[in-house]
């Protein structure tokens, strides 16, 4: 169990880092694939490269705190962190995005970070 919590983690941590490089460096296709189809063209820049650190330094938070801290921090982290999914599925939802992608993306990913703190406390 404890490979399959600690590598559930990394991957989790790993994809906000890409998603929040992916604001930064295509910041018009982040917002598309985010769900929310009412974003004016382009986006706003400053708001999407605020999307883009605010993810990308959370996923350098938790890789950092899983390297130098241990698991008992990172599962801390992870049942925190989950919030950022959850308030985004509230987000897409109250602003004309598709249930597909509230529930698909942003309600599974906590699902996937919720899970990945538990795995991380039973370590």
């Amino acid at each position: 169990m404890t490979v399959t919590a600690y590598t559930l983690a990394v991957v989790l941590d790993l994809l906000v880092v890409v998603i929040g490089a992916r604001f930064l460096l295509q910041p018009t296709a982040a917002a598309t694939g985010y769900g929310v189809p009412a974003a004016p063209s382009g986006g706003d820049p400053a708001y999407l490269t605020i999307k883009g650190l605010r993810d990308l330094t959370f996923g350098f938070m938790g890789l950092a705190l899983l390297a130098f801290s241990g698991a008992r921090a990172e599962a801390w982290f992870m049942l925190l962190v989950a919030l950022v999914p959850l308030g985004d599925t509230l987000i897409v939802l109250r602003n004309g995005g598709t249930k597909a992608t509230a529930y698909g993306i942003h309600f599974a990913t906590a699902v996937a970070v919720l899970i990945s703190a538990g795995l991380l406390f039973a370590v």
